[in-house]
């Protein structure tokens, strides 16, 4: 007696694939579609490890030779400055030349005496780096305080026409500052403060947009339960602002102190427009005494001043690398 393979299939099972014929007390089982005819998913294949990590590799390489690649193209202007800096007047008339013969260490003392730098016995005078120091300290102190209250206002004082208002402000940011150069030098020249160190110091006591924005954003996160519980024990809102948001707020601190003391410290157009004296000039403006009638007199000189003028500014940038590289994103909170 023989059977069908439909007779041995359940109710509802595919009869297409089924072998043709199975005899009865045979022991021969059909084997499945996907195995006989090699349709239908198949399994994934396994990666090798040794692929995976050849991979891993060479994604590895190309990111630190784009890295390397681009720190050699931003390095390169800086060796060419302390080079020619360390060389004779003949030797950086030749571009070729990438080193000096004789490194003439003697260029940054004669640039130091271009300067301004003056000695008299023991006591040596450096007017412009004095002015230039206390001009940088004092701008970033006024655009700390200054900015951090007002976007303490935006963020935690509820008034009519903030959000206007805050919009108005930011909309000047729009405005280049040549449109404003010659109103402000009206207005100063009014009160009377050409000449005089005035007009680079006062105007950062008045905030900046931009700053003012990152203080605004960083405040609106503080928890509200911080504000509460100094309104109970009777802060008001200078003293909260003085008390909590200052002490939270050192991230956002030390970016607006970064980047106010370099666009200070490297100022020269407006040094230039408010500043005639030579007892109240700046480094900046100093270096511009290098040029002469016709040029750059003792270019060697000149890239040994600046070279000293730009010293600051990268310890700055290496005491404070962590700052520029989060670039405000940690806020100091948790929870």
């Amino acid at each position: 007696m023989t059977q069908t393979a439909t007779d041995i299939l359940p109710a509802g099972a595919d009869e297409t694939g089924a072998a043709a014929v199975i005899v009865a007390g045979s022991n021969e089982v059909p084997k499945p579609r996907s195995a006989r005819s090699g349709s239908g998913p198949r399994a994934p294949q396994p990666v090798a490890p040794s692929s995976i990590k050849r991979q891993r590799l060479v994604g590895r390489v190309a990111v630190y030779a784009t890295l390397v690649g681009g720190a050699v193209m931003l390095l390169v202007p800086f060796f060419w400055l302390v080079s020619n800096s360390l060389k004779t007047d003949q030797e950086v008339s030749k571009i070729s030349q990438l080193l000096p013969e004789t490194a003439q260490w003697g260029n940054y003392p004669e640039a130091l005496r271009r300067l301004g730098m003056e000695a008299e016995g023991w006591a040596v005078y450096f007017p412009a780096l004095s002015n230039t120091v206390v001009i940088t300290v004092l701008c970033v102190l006024g655009q700390v305080l200054s900015s951090s209250l007002v976007g303490y206002g935006f963020a935690r004082y509820r008034f009519q026409g903030r959000d206007t208002t805050f919009m108005i402000m930011l909309a000047t940011m729009m405005l280049p500052a040549q449109v404003t150069m010659i109103p402000v030098f009206l207005l100063f020249r009014g009160l009377g403060w050409v000449d005089t160190l005035l007009p680079l110091i006062v105007p950062a006591f008045f905030g900046t947009p931009f700053f003012i924005f990152m203080f605004r954003q960083f405040f609106s996160q503080v928890p509200e339960e911080l504000l509460e519980a100094a309104r109970i024990d009777g802060a008001g809102h200078l003293a909260t602002w003085w008390r909590i948001m200052l002490p939270l707020s050192g991230p956002v601190i030390a970016i607006v102190a970064i980047y106010t003391f370099m666009f200070t410290w490297n100022d020269f157009m407006t040094p230039l427009i408010y500043l005639n004296s030579p007892e109240n000039r700046t480094l900046a403006l100093e270096l511009n005494s290098f040029n002469g009638q016709y040029g750059v007199e003792n270019r060697e000189l000149l890239m040994a001043a600046s070279c000293i003028t730009m010293l600051p500014c990268v310890l700055l940038f290496f005491a404070a690398q962590r700052y520029f590289v989060d670039n405000g994103a940690s806020t100091g909170l948790k929870g």
